[in-house]
């Protein structure tokens, strides 16, 4: 397959894919459960991309196995930690901005965009997908599983840390300031955006793979300025006491040592 065939193939796969989300989200009157199916998405194109080209590289096999684990594991640890819970604030407030068009607006707003987004991230799984690379291993191959191994640990360590100081009632209201957590603000984010770095490396084996960085940098931007520590930290230093002085002395996403004074 030419590669703009296997990037249409990826985008009807993506669009059809969160517009099955969209009616689910319709029937819950929940657009918070698109979080708990962002991973999966990843996990059908790394499956189905492949296969549809006609042969599975062991480097796609790879770049699947890493992708199914991590979305795998995201994904159950989002679905839990919301089970029984409200829609989230932020879809919640646009439900309420937009009324009764929210129906409509959400799959443009919310899904349609995140189906986008889902296409441009996975960039490593299409140019793997659709480019024959070396039969051996390389030393990319070899730094990339590392660096993935490195950002999914992050990002779960730091998921069951936030997990369990929450689980306690004598937390409440208080600042989540150890562990990974005492390093970065937002230890998770940092992971999830390694780990992406990771899969692109191991993609950039083939030929034409240092095109797929537009993959972790989307996912990195998004995670900095859009949907990850931006919007949650809009509403964190509004209602939690202390948390403008845990700002100043934590780093926001790249572990460091804490700040003195």
């Amino acid at each position: 397959m030419q590669f703009v065939e296997i990037l249409g193939v990826s985008v009807a796969i993506a669009v059809g894919y969160m517009t099955a989300i969209w009616i689910l989200s319709l029937v819950r009157r929940n657009a918070g459960i698109v979080d708990a199916f962002w991973g999966p998405g990843f996990a059908l194109l790394a499956a189905v991309l492949p296969v549809m080209n006609g042969e599975i590289p062991w480097r796609s096999l790879l770049i699947l196995a890493m992708v199914a684990v991590w979305a795998g594991r995201l994904s159950a640890h989002i679905a839990v930690r919301n089970w029984g819970r409200p829609e989230d604030w932020r879809y919640r407030r646009w439900r309420e901005e937009s009324g009764r068009n929210f129906w409509w607006r959400s799959y443009f707003k919310v899904f349609l965009l995140q189906s986008v987004f889902l296409v441009v991230v996975a960039a490593p799984i299409l140019v793997s997908a659709w480019s024959r690379g070396p039969q051996g291993l390389t030393a990319l191959d070899v730094a990339g599983t590392a660096v993935w191994v490195v950002g999914f640990l992050f990002e779960a360590v730091a998921d069951a840390q936030l997990a369990r100081f929450k689980r306690d009632p004598g937390n409440k209201g208080r600042v989540m300031d150890r562990g990974l957590w005492r390093y970065s603000r937002h230890p998770n984010y940092f992971g999830e955006s390694v780990l992406w770095w990771g899969i692109f490396l191991v993609a950039a084996s083939v030929p034409m793979g240092w095109a797929a960085a537009i993959g972790p940098i989307t996912i990195t931007f998004l995670l900095l300025r859009v949907s990850g520590v931006r919007m949650l930290e809009r509403g964190l230093r509004s209602r939690r006491p202390g948390y403008e002085e845990y700002v100043r002395r934590t780093s926001s996403f790249i572990p460091l040592p804490p700040r003195e004074g």
